[in-house]
């Protein structure tokens, strides 16, 4: 006789985004109808008091942001009351909203009526704000069989809890809050041992410095201000919303929108490019917040970083690259988004919930990309320049599908072409990484160094690697297709691939000798234009990797401050060569060279 069990759902009810996961089969999956995932949390009436929940109510939102309700979550555990239109409503009755919403769905996919959830909160979340949770579940009726933590939910949804001991920090940055929390597994046990956060910070908080930024250059180009037109700010608030999310993926972003305002009766058009630099410049001082939570936390479970085994990354606004950056600043080590960080709690709701009704499930499995893939550049290893450094652009254990940007500069004044070097691995030397293919650009424009290039990477479901080089002022571009990119090379290919970098290596160390020979002695006076930018450059780099081994050597006579402003200062040189963005590459050094001469002379 086979055994039934009942369903349990899991959902995650999120400040910006929900989503509900189930068993289906032997796998748990996060539920999707006409392919969508996540549901907005988002809750409206339409003029003709028509109850919208999800991407309906997202999409009436710029048009009548008073009838319309965003980050509920927020407001979870008050008082307050919440009116849309003629009527008003308590924060668990718009919550119900949204889980009758994810319900419904979880029915029309299974083909059969639930009644049973597991819904997760934040760590920290106080107990009105959990009975709220439960009020809303009951309303919807759902009977709320477990409030689970956040946390808890995303170790279960990277097996932690099968994987012996270990202590995990996991760092939450969703749309309406943030917390991050220390949890130790041991046996079958999985326990939150420190917690720290801020239910007022996240990706929503993120959206309106952007605004305001992009207000800003509005006004600057001749735009009225829309602080009063509630229609036209909530026009820009979405396209400021999906100008976020593209930065994640891509270096540069365009907003624009026609006919934003008027001006003396003439329309006035939006059309502004941000960079992802200038908009994790906007947000920089937010996530150092996150990481005073961070070290709070450590203090609070008595750890020290180098006794983290690992950092996972979960909600959608962790996606900001700068946060992975900050955390392997700071703990030593990379941080994991095997999982889609947006759904990565909805899928260990969605474990605990199958475990409830009885199912034998081990963890969530997705496709990853088995290995890092990234071109060479010109930067500086080990203190020293070196032409063939290595930074992926697509890092092992990302989720497939995946598409990914980066920027990079021109060497040299009037370059018309550039060698793009593809390799496989994470060794920062790219000539210890496999090299899995190589073409060239050509025909660039006749400019001075520092022409902006974007390399494109797109790696698909059949390990099919799309790398595609653009030049970013004219849109010229050449691209190359890798074959079986993931898929593991035979004993001969890796033979044949070794040879090739013995080959590079050798031509590298040449150059490099000839490079220190021509430094280290007289050279000959460069013949045109272009030898002496080169020379020049080439200059400035060595230079560069100097002043970091002498600042390195300085920083135990630094006084605390010298030496956080020192660190900083390295940072930038050291993304000043990756980038080859030579202006910046200047103005720190400069900086460097300055604060040294003051250490030296203490």
């Amino acid at each position: 006789m086979t055994m039934t069990h009942d369903i349990i759902l899991g959902i995650d009810l999120g400040t910006t985004n929900s989503e509900v996961a189930a068993i289906v089969g032997d796998e748990v999956q996060v539920l999707a109808i006409n392919g969508e995932r996540v549901v907005p949390s988002v809750v409206g009436l339409a003029p003709d008091d028509r109850v919208l929940v999800g991407t309906p109510a997202r999409n009436q939102y710029p048009l009548y942001p008073d009838r319309t309700v965003k980050s509920v979550k927020r407001l979870m555990g008050s008082a307050e009351r919440i009116v849309l239109g003629r009527h008003s409503y308590s924060p668990p009755e718009i919550s119900a909203l949204i889980l009758d919403s994810l319900k419904t769905r979880a029915e029309t996919v299974l083909d059969r009526p639930v009644s049973q959830a597991v819904i997760t909160v934040p760590a920290y979340f106080s107990d009105a704000q959990r009975q709220a949770t439960r009020d809303a579940g009951r309303i919807a009726g759902l009977e709320v069989v477990r409030i689970l933590n956040e946390p808890t939910a995303a170790a279960l949804a990277y097996g932690a809890d099968r994987r012996g001991n270990r202590t995990i920090l996991i760092y939450d940055l969703g749309g309406g809050t943030f917390d991050v929390s220390l949890v130790q597994v041991q046996d079958e046990i999985t326990e939150v041992i420190a917690s720290h956060g801020n239910n007022q910070l996240g990706g929503d908080d993120f959206d309106r410095h952007l605004l305001d930024w992009v207000h800003d250059r509005f006004i600057e180009s001749g735009g009225p201000d829309l602080r009063n037109d509630s229609g036209a700010m909530s026009r820009l608030l979405y396209a400021v919303e999906e100008a976020k999310k593209r930065l994640s993926f891509e270096p540069y972003a365009h907003i624009r929108e026609a006919h934003l305002a008027e001006r003396d009766g003439v329309p006035v058009h939006l059309d502004v490019e941000i960079s992802r630099a200038d908009y994790e410049g906007l947000i920089r001082h937010m996530l150092d917040t996150t990481l005073d939570s961070v070290y709070q936390a450590l203090s609070d479970a008595g750890k020290r970083p180098d006794q983290i085994d690992e950092v996972l990354l979960v909600g959608g606004a962790s996606r900001t690259p700068l946060v992975a950056q900050l955390l392997e600043d700071r703990t030593g080590l990379v941080p994991h988004q095997d999982l889609q960080p947006e759904l990565c709690v909805a899928f260990g709701a969605g474990v605990l919930a199958a475990r409830q009704a009885g199912h034998n499930i081990d963890r969530v499995l997705v496709d990853i990309s088995p290995y890092s893939f990234g071109p060479s550049h010109l930067g500086v290893l080990n203190g020293r320049p070196h032409e063939h450094c290595y930074h992926p652009i697509i890092r092992r254990n990302t989720p497939l599908p995946v598409s990914r940007t980066d920027s990079y500069h021109t060497l040299v004044d009037g370059q018309t072409d550039w060698q793009v070097s593809i390799y496989q691995g994470d060794d920062p030397d790219a000539l210890n990484n496999i090299l899995v293919g190589r073409f060239c650009i050509e025909g660039l424009s006749q400019v001075p160094a520092g022409n902006e290039m974007l390399c494109r990477m797109e790696l698909d479901l059949d390990g099919i690697l799309k790398v595609t080089a653009t030049e970013k002022r004219t849109g010229l571009a050449r691209h190359i297709t890798i074959e079986g990119a993931t898929t593991a090379m035979s004993a001969e290919e890796i033979a044949r691939a070794r040879q090739r970098l013995r080959e590079l290596l050798a031509q590298s160390r040449a150059d490099t000798a000839e490079s220190l020979e021509q430094e280290e002695t007289p050279a000959r006076e460069p013949d045109t234009d272009e030898d002496r930018a080169r020379h020049e450059l080439r200059q400035q780099v060595f230079a560069a990797g100097r002043l970091l081994e002498r600042s390195q050597r300085l920083l135990e006579r630094m006084t605390p401050e010298d030496r956080q402003e020192a660190v900083g200062l390295h940072r930038e040189i050291e993304e000043a060569l990756r980038t080859q963005t030579w202006p910046q590459l200047q103005t720190a050094t400069a900086q460097l060279t300055d604060l040294l001469f003051y250490v030296e002379e203490a």
